[in-house]
């Protein structure tokens, strides 16, 4: 079994009150790691550390210097990626084709093209006239905005969570990361990727533990925190917010969805049925992208249902080092038996199981994981609560629509706004649908397809702020401008 420590100022130290907690494989529910759980003590050394090495050796370097570590790490990452890759199957389940296709490699990538970024962005300059004729000169630099808290989910990790250290320490700023108490195990390593390549002490810090009255409080109350950036569910996000107002400290939160996907009739139909099935079933359907309310047009309805069904009925349940099983199970026990109950729900108010609604059928060796069958619903209105709700597991329900206005309508009636899909081959539909829909990403027969240079963020309820290429630029330096009078 492993013992995680936590990660600060360049060296792995255990918990003042020597408090842990377990990790339990969501495959079997074994205890696979005990994790020193950081208390006041262990946050507030952590930020001290962030805070020194901003005008240490870290703070001293030149963007050329930063870019060149920052490679650096990426390099060693890739290097290590069979570490990486176990170690996030061991936190998640999912299968090893999901972490060596996407996740894992993402996270290598998000330090290169980070880097790139900040050492290719220009900064704006004005010349301004003056009465007496001389003029003046006004331009802007862009400098840290200082210790920035990352605290990050568990559902991609190691992805999501270098999606905001990597332009974090790009900009020259240090970071004090809480990763989900689901999974300590990538973040942890990269702790000894940074010392590997000689990342200065202090900048980059790891604090293990749960959020109220935990590491995560702790690290959003603290004064040395100058901004925080959070993925997660949107009531965390509001709790994280009222403390960050204390002292005014920026905020970047990317929060809960229950996203739309919109199929019309004149489809690729074979890759719509692909890509609904990705976008509803991907990673056990926990990605916050991911597709939970499905409109079909009448003429496809029936076809594409039972399309659905057969794809979701063609998993296979395993481990993920079982080249033979494609599925893996919900993070935790306790998210189980959340999206449990939502399928009990959704059957007591009127659905149609298509398929799933259970718990499928497994080796007695994966008898107590997190395992739950990937489930499609038909028949509900729009005020059910599986329709209405985020579950973050393997479901949708699919409805039929008669026109465009309509599916629009139906697409935009949530109090979240994160991401849609559409299909069509209509190109002129697409377009104006996509601008319609109110969301912060829409994806146009295709879905999970990015460009880390886009913006990146969601609209209503579902988050504040864009990251992405320059935009993350906005959040994590402060724009300052000079003028010098001619």
């Amino acid at each position: 079994m492993r013992s995680i420590q936590n990660f600060i100022n360049g060296e792995f130290v255990a918990a003042e009150s020597g408090k842990r907690f377990d990790k339990r494989s969501p495959l079997d529910n074994r205890v696979i790691a005990s994790i020193a759980e950081a208390g006041r003590p262990e946050v507030d050394a952590a930020v001290k550390a962030a805070r020194a090495a901003l005008t240490g050796e870290w703070g001293g370097l030149s963007t050329d210097q930063r870019v060149e570590l920052l490679y650096g790490v990426a390099n060693e990452i890739t290097r290590r990626f069979d570490d990486f890759v176990e170690a996030e199957m061991a936190d998640t389940g999912q299968p090893h084709h999901v972490m060596t296709h996407a996740f894992i490699p993402r996270g290598a990538a998000n330090f290169k093209v980070f880097a790139d970024v900040v050492k290719n962005v220009p900064s704006e300059s004005f010349q301004t006239p003056t009465p007496d004729g001389r003029g003046a000169l006004n331009y802007s630099i862009r400098v840290p905005k200082g210790v920035v808290g990352v605290i990050s989910p568990w559902n991609a990790p190691f992805l999501l969570m270098t999606w905001k250290v990597g332009p974090a320490l790009a900009c020259g700023n240090t970071v004090v990361v809480k990763p989900s108490e689901e999974t300590p195990l990538t973040t942890t390593l990269l702790g000894e990727v940074m010392n590997a390549v000689g990342v200065p002490k202090g900048v980059f810090n790891v604090i293990h533990g749960f959020g109220p009255d935990s590491a995560g409080e702790f690290l959003t109350q603290h004064r040395g925190v100058d901004a925080i950036t959070f993925t997660g569910e949107t009531t965390t996000g509001t709790a994280i917010m009222q403390a960050a107002a204390k002292g005014m400290r920026d905020v970047s939160f990317e929060l809960g969805g229950k996203n739309a996907g919109i199929v019309f009739a004149d489809c690729d139909f074979d890759a719509a049925v692909d890509g609904i099935f990705r976008s509803s079933f991907l990673n056990s359907g926990q990605v916050c992208l991911g597709t939970e309310r499905v409109y079909v047009e009448r003429p496809i309805f029936e076809r594409f249902v039972q399309a659905l069904k057969a794809k979701a009925e063609g998993v296979k349940f395993g481990r993920p080092d079982d080249h033979a099983s494609n599925y893996g199970p919900l993070i935790s026990q306790e998210h189980r038996q959340k999206v449990l109950s939502y399928y009990r729900k959704a059957v007591e108010e009127g659905a149609t199981v298509v398929t799933g609604g259970g718990v499928p059928d497994v080796p007695a060796d994966l008898a107590d994981g997190a395992w739950v069958q990937p489930t499609i619903w038909t028949g509900l209105p729009e005020t059910a609560t599986v329709v209405r709700e985020e579950i973050f597991g393997p479901c949708c329900h699919i409805r039929p629509f008669d026109h465009e206005n309509e599916v629009v309508a139906l697409a935009n009636d949530n109090e979240y706004g994160l991401s849609t899909t559409i299909w069509t081959t209509n190109l002129s539909r697409a377009h104006r649908v996509a601008a319609r829909v109110e969301v912060g990403i829409t994806w146009i027969n295709s879905w999970f397809l990015r460009d880390l240079r886009t913006a990146f963020g969601g609209s209503k309820q579902s988050g504040i702020g864009r990251e992405g290429g320059v935009h993350s630029l906005e959040f994590y330096t402060e724009t300052r401008n000079i003028c010098v009078k001619l």
